[in-house]
């Protein structure tokens, strides 16, 4: 057993961990970094497929994502617009695809409906802290309520509803609209500044990385040298006031301080000796990942485009809810990229792999034509299959989990620290979110921070990790640019749009 002594181990070398990482480093902290598989970047992923460069994760970059592009500029890495010339087609309940370029071509009083609608979440975001939902004065009455129960409330007009209530839930959590409540889609919503910037498709799915937004994590790891380890996953997690000891299956890490960075669906994985505190061992058994498939479609030529359409499609009552343009910069050829999500891509993933093909990409036919029919390369990404993650985007409490134990999300146990985009609180289940994450982590462990300091220093005095207290984590964020704020289009009212695949890491 090779043993390592360090002033910290990082377990897991994704987008929060190796950002946790690079900036201890800077701050001459010895680091080490475990990561279970045999590559960086967590739930950041780009492929060659058949000749295809693929984005089999997060992939898009927002203008609320300010630490993210910050350390694009810092790593010199460049952007590109997403391709959004032409109309979008909505697929409403009739089956019939339909034309549209701002408002979904739905009925009058549908879409006052949905503008309704998304004012009033707009309204209760407004007045919901992002970085502590909880202490809202109504918390454990909005966390009461399904997201799907309080749509109901609210209007009569079913198609409203659905498009509203997919925002959310198909969208977003990746989960039926009837297994989160009301107060975890305002916390979804406020990490993004404003539910109108969540579902605005011009704002959510800005920009794209050239190489991938796995480049962040790439190079990060690549600054860190023989810092990262790979293909070592963490068995036991061996803990006191000012120390840790973390071992895989051949190496053993002495640290004083150990940052737990993976998603907390795999918290259960590592044993902690001693056990958590009860009130995290509660919290951990109430967050879960939602379930997603990506589908790449690739064509030599994007067909889309020659019928003066956008290659944006929605339909709610699809299998395939939301489609895309995703071809990448450079390429000759054009690519969909499609989501199906929750009990959609439960009943899909009881197929064979040729019927399942054959269901999606239907549906992009029924968005853009028959010529969808046959890809060049067709792929499909799915992270329930991934041994280290185990679902997607990120995840969310069950109905109450948020009141209840929302403010242990961030609380350190000891020398333990948590830092995910899971956990955060503005780019939350985003690559944003994961570095600020990181930032927030490093901040707490490095010097000022009360997190133990290098090796050889004196321990700083025990951390509580009780339940309470205002934003679960005493280092806050940098102040979100679009807190509160509403997108109004124009002076209009918020106008819903196509929702999008958020960057999660």
């Amino acid at each position: 057993m090779e043993e390592i002594e360090s002033d910290v181990v990082v377990i897991g070398a994704g987008a929060s961990g190796l950002t946790a990482a690079d900036a201890l480093v800077a701050e001459g902290f010895d680091v080490v970094v475990l990561e279970a598989r045999d590559r960086v970047g967590g739930r950041l992923w780009t492929r060659e497929i058949e000749g295809a460069v693929l984005e089999l994760g997060g992939q898009w970059v927002s203008p609320d994502q300010t630490a993210l592009i910050a350390l694009l500029e810092r790593l010199g890495l460049e952007t590109y617009e997403r391709y959004r010339e032409g109309q979008a087609v909505y697929v409403g309940a009739s089956g019939v695809p339909a034309r549209f370029e701002r408002d979904f071509p739905v009925a009058a009083s549908t879409q006052q409906a949905i503008e309704a609608l998304v004012a009033e979440v707009d309204r209760l975001v407004a007045e919901t802290d992002v970085r502590a939902p909880w202490t809202h004065p109504r918390a454990a009455e909005l966390d009461a309520i399904s997201w799907q129960a309080w749509l109901a409330s609210q209007t009569d007009d079913v198609e409203a509803r659905a498009i509203v209530s997919l925002f959310i839930a198909e969208a977003m959590l990746t989960k039926p609209a009837s297994a989160f409540s009301l107060l975890q889609a305002l916390q979804m919503a406020g990490s993004a500044g404003s539910f109108s910037n969540l579902v605005d498709d011009e704002f959510i799915l800005d920009k794209r990385v050239v190489g991938g937004l796995q480049q962040v994590p790439l190079q990060l790891a690549a600054g860190l040298g023989d810092r990262v380890r790979l293909g070592q996953p963490v068995r036991t997690v061996v803990w006191d006031d000012d120390s840790v000891v973390v071992s895989t299956d051949t190496l053993r890490v002495h640290a004083r301080r150990a940052v737990v960075a993976v998603p907390p669906n795999l918290y259960g994985r590592l044993t902690f000796a001693p056990a958590l505190p009860a009130a995290q061992q509660q919290l951990h058994q109430h967050l879960s990942l939602g379930l997603v498939i990506k589908v790449h479609a690739v064509y030599d030529r994007p067909f889309w485009r020659d019928a003066g359409l956008s290659g944006t499609g929605f339909g709610p009552g699809l299998a395939l809810h939301e489609a895309y343009d995703n071809t990448y910069a450079g390429s000759e050829g054009g690519t969909l990229v499609g989501f199906v999500s929750d009990t959609k891509a439960d009943a899909l993933l009881l197929l064979d792999a040729e019927t399942r093909r054959e269901r999606l990409l239907g549906c992009l036919a029924t968005y853009f034509g028959p010529e969808a029919l046959t890809p060049r390369v067709y792929y499909e990404s799915d992270w329930a299959s991934e041994e280290w993650t185990r679902g997607a985007y990120a995840a969310s409490f069950d109905l109450g989990g948020l009141s209840r134990w929302g403010s242990l999300l961030r609380a350190t146990v000891g020398p333990l620290h948590w830092s995910t985009s899971d956990v955060a609180a503005e780019g939350f289940q985003h690559v944003d979110g994961a570095i600020r994450m990181g930032q927030e982590t490093a901040a707490a462990v490095g010097p000022g921070g009360g997190g133990g300091g290098r090796r050889g220093t004196p321990p700083p005095p025990p951390r509580a990790a009780a339940p309470g207290g205002g934003g679960g984590g005493a280092h806050p964020a940098p102040p979100h640019p679009n807190r509160g704020a509403l997108n109004t289009r124009a002076g209009g009212p918020p106008a819903p749009a196509k929702v999008s695949m958020p960057s999660s890491a």
